[in-house]
C-alpha cells in the first residue's frame, strides 16, 4: 500500500511477528509461481507488543542475524503492520470520481472515518467499483496507518541494513495467498482469520474483493498466560502444554480445559465481528473460514472453531498451488501457515 522506493521489482516478505521473524522469497516470473527460500528465527518475548516495537535494540539485533543467515543484505522488502491502535481498514461509500480525483481528495473523505489527527497518517485506498446500494456512488477501501509507526519500523529496517521497498497491512498479504492458491469462483464468499501470538485479523472477502476487516489484540499467548495463571506453571512450561506436550504434575484433562477456555473466547470474538458484519455490512453467509497463524497449528484448533462458529474451517495453505522448490527446506511445509503472511507479501509487486 505505502511505498518507499523502487529498483527491482523483486521483493523478499519479511514478516515480523511478536514470537517469530520470517523471510520469503517468490519468483511471481512463471506459473507456478515458486517459493525461492523461507526462513524462520524466534524473537524473544516483548519485543514486538500489539504491532509496536518495544525494544528496538533487540529487533535490530534479531534482524540483522536473520539477515545475515539468509543472505539478505540490501534486499528490497516488503513488511506488513497490523495493530487495531495504529493501523484503520474500512470499507467506505463515497461519490464516484476518478482515480486521480481521490488521489487529490483523499485526506478530506477519510477524515470523517480516521480517529486520528489526518496529519498524523499516511492514506492509501483501493476503489471496488460503484457501490450496489447506491446510485452514484463507490466503495473503496481506506487504509491509514500512523506515520510514527511506519516510520519506527523503516528506521529499525534500514538500520538492521535492509532496504524497505513496500510497507502494506497484513489482512491483505494474507488475502495475496488466498487468491494465489484458491479459485474465487467456488468460493464466493469466506472470511480469512490470522491468529498470531499476540494478534488477530479477519479479512472477508466476497467475489475476490474485501468487504470487511477487522483487527483485534487475541492471540494464542492468551493461551500460555492461562495456563501459567490457572495451574501455576512457568511460560516455558505453559508454552509446552500449549503445543500438546506433557509438564511433570499437570494432567492432560486440565490443560486442555485451560486451553478450551482460552480458544473459547477467542471463538466469541471472532463470531461477534461475523454478527457485526452481516448486521451492520452485509447480511450474506460466510461459506467458509480460511485459517492461518499460529492457532492453526495448535492441537484441536481449527475443529473446535468450526464446532463454535458453526461452519467449515480450512487450514489456509500457501503451498497449494505456490511450487516449494528443492532450495527450501520441505518443513516448511509442516509450518504452512505461520508462513503465510510472509509468503503473501512476497507476492507483491514494487508500484503495485
Amino acid at each position: 500500500m505505502f511505498f518507499r522506493k523502487k529498483k527491482e521489482d523483486v521483493l523478499v516478505g519479511l514478516d515480523i511477528g511478536s514470537s517469530f521473524l520470517k523471510v520469503a522469497q517468490v519468483n511471481i516470473s512463471r506459473l507456478p509461481h515458486e517459493l525461492v527460500f523461507f526462513q524462520s528465527m524466534p524473537l524473544r518475548r516483548e519485543v514486538i507488543s500489539e504491532g509496536a516495537i518495544v525494544d528496538k535494540p533487540a529487533l535490530i539485533g534479531a534482524l540483522r542475524e536473520l539477515a545475515a543467515r539468509a543472505n539478505l543484505k540490501n534486499a528490497d522488502v516488503a513488511i506488513g503492520l497490523s495493530g487495531h491502535s495504529s493501523v484503520i481498514i474500512k470499507r467506505i461509500t463515497i461519490p464516484q470520481m476518478s482515480q486521480d480525483d481521490l488521489a487529490l481528495s483523499i485526506k478530506f473523505e477519510a477524515e470523517q472515518y480516521i480517529p486520528f489527527d489526518i496529519n498524523d497518517v499516511n492514506i492509501d485506498f483501493q476503489i471496488l467499483g460503484p457501490s450496489a446500494h447506491e446510485h452514484g456512488q463507490m466503495d473503496v477501501i481506506l487504509v491509514a496507518v500512523k506515520k510514527s509507526l511506519i516510520n519506527e519500523y523503516l528506521t529499525v529496517l534500514e538500520e538492521a541494513g535492509l532496504s524497505p521497498a513496500v510497507v502494506d497491512v497484513d489482512p491483505f498479504a494474507v488475502s495475496n495467498v488466498f487468491e494465489a492458491n484458491y479459485d474465487f469462483q467456488e468460493l464466493r464468499s469466506v472470511a480469512l482469520v490470522n491468529i498470531g501470538a499476540s494478534k488477530a485479523s479477519i479479512n472477508i472477502i466476497q467475489n475476490g474483493l474485501p468487504v470487511f476487516t477487522r483487527d483485534s489484540a487475541s492471540g494464542i499467548n492468551f493461551h500460555a498466560e492461562a495456563l501459567e495463571r490457572m495451574l501455576k506453571v512457568t511460560r516455558d512450561d505453559a508454552e509446552r502444554l500449549k503445543r500438546g506436550e506433557s509438564v511433570s504434575g499437570i494432567s492432560p484433562e486440565s490443560a486442555e480445559s485451560v486451553l478450551n477456555s482460552a480458544s473459547d473466547e477467542i471463538y466469541a470474538e471472532i463470531y461477534r465481528s461475523f454478527e457485526y458484519f452481516r448486521s451492520s455490512v452485509n447480511d450474506e453467509g460466510i461459506q467458509r473460514i480460511f485459517l492461518s497463524g499460529g492457532a492453526a497449528l495448535m492441537k484441536g484448533f481449527p475443529e473446535m472453531m468450526a464446532e463454535r462458529l458453526g461452519l467449515d474451517v480450512e487450514v489456509l495453505d500457501p503451498f497449494k498451488k505456490i511450487m516449494v522448490t528443492d532450495k527450501v527446506d520441505p518443513t516448511v511445509r509442516s509450518l504452512a501457515p505461520l508462513a503465510v503472511v510472509a509468503v503473501g507479501l512476497a507476492l507483491r509487486r514494487i508500484g503495485e
